[in-house]
């Protein structure tokens, strides 16, 4: 897929992921590196190269050197401990048993320190480094269509990566801008998709409604469980689009034939909250989904009359009051069984 923040190929099908996974970040025989007190900066010796036969390099040794460009370019001033370069995120990110060997452009770097100097050189000098995020306050997306939205801020390279989340029916792909959507990392077990499925097992729905979808994690889950009809909302342009972009990225193991866009990455973005839903995308085949950018207030104007199940899962759980007027108002217009994940 052509990746729209970059124009380059880094969104492929769901089973190229899953089947590069197993060695994806393991060293080969030849590989080596040392591991790094992350308390204490770097010490002053020489990083490792790249492996000269897998071409991977063990993340210690690559955070060393993120570490030092940006103390070259005075984000960081050389006494702070080595964990404060940054957070890494990996791609893909999924459940791992030991500290990976990352291939070339497999780490995004969000940082509230870096600036724009050293971000372009960590994505011309660093090998592994895809891309770099300066961050900020709070987390990306919105937490109500009349809230003001929150973003961190790409400074250079590309920052959409991936996420494989486990289901007992296999797992699912789950692409991100990661500037623009929070972190759902997977660490083995979801607890959010632990829950649907119990919920799914409860009632045996024919209609799933994930309203708050986020990239889409649930409504995937869902339609990987089987559910006949999918129907995923976010108000948040970003989430909206990637929902329906990782529903072609997992075409393969979901009973759909093809996924038809009815919006474009940059028509969502003109528009990044939307209150009256708007349809993005829709897919077809033995199963249907359909991918709304709206209020999950007024989302009611669009569902079929039958709706078995629905997710509310609200970023201000919190929240009592507010959750309590959302659910019913919820049970009112729309009907079925409710869960908040």
């Amino acid at each position: 897929m052509h990746c729209p923040v970059c124009g380059g190929d880094c969104v492929t099908d769901a089973r190229t992921i899953l089947a590069e996974l197993p060695g994806r970040f393991a060293p080969c025989p030849d590989c080596m590196g040392l591991v790094y007190d992350k308390s204490s900066p770097p010490p002053d010796i020489d990083t490792a190269e790249p492996c000269p036969s897998c071409g991977k390099r063990f993340i210690d040794e690559v955070f060393a050197d993120i570490y030092r460009v940006m103390a070259a370019e005075g984000d960081l001033a050389g006494t702070e401990p080595l964990a404060a370069a940054g957070t890494p995120l990996v791609h893909p990110g999924f459940a791992m048993r030991s500290a990976p060997y990352l291939p070339p452009r497999s780490l995004v770097l969000l940082s509230r320190s870096v600036g724009e100097r050293a971000a372009a050189r960590l994505v011309d000098e660093v090998p592994e480094v895809r891309g770099v995020v300066r961050t900020g306050a709070g987390r990306p997306g919105i937490g109500d269509t009349g809230a003001e939205p929150q973003a961190y801020t790409l400074l250079a390279g590309c920052d959409v990566r991936a996420d494989v989340f486990p289901t007992r029916a296999g797992s699912v792909v789950v692409y991100k801008q990661q500037s623009v959507l929070h972190i759902e990392f997977s660490r083995g077990q979801n607890e959010k998709i632990l829950s649907l499925e119990r919920e799914i097992d409860r009632h045996r729905p024919e209609t799933f409604v994930d309203a708050c979808s986020g990239a889409g994690t649930l409504g995937l889950a869902a339609a990987r469980a089987g559910v006949p009809r999918v129907i995923a909302n976010d108000a948040w342009y970003a989430a909206a689009f990637w929902t329906a972009c990782n529903i072609g990225v997992n075409r393969e193991f979901l009973g759909i034939e093809e996924v038809a866009m009815h919006a474009s990455y940059d028509d969502l973005r003109r528009r990044p909250i939307a209150r009256d839903p708007v349809m993005v995308a829709t897919a077809a085949g033995t199963q249907e989904i359909e991918v709304y950018q709206g209020d999950l207030r007024l989302l009611f104007a669009v569902l079929p009359p039958e709706i078995d199940l629905s997710a509310l899962d609200l970023f201000e759980k919190n929240d009592g009051r507010k959750v309590e007027e959302i659910t019913g108002a919820w049970r009112a217009r729309v009907g079925g069984a409710i869960f908040i994940p």
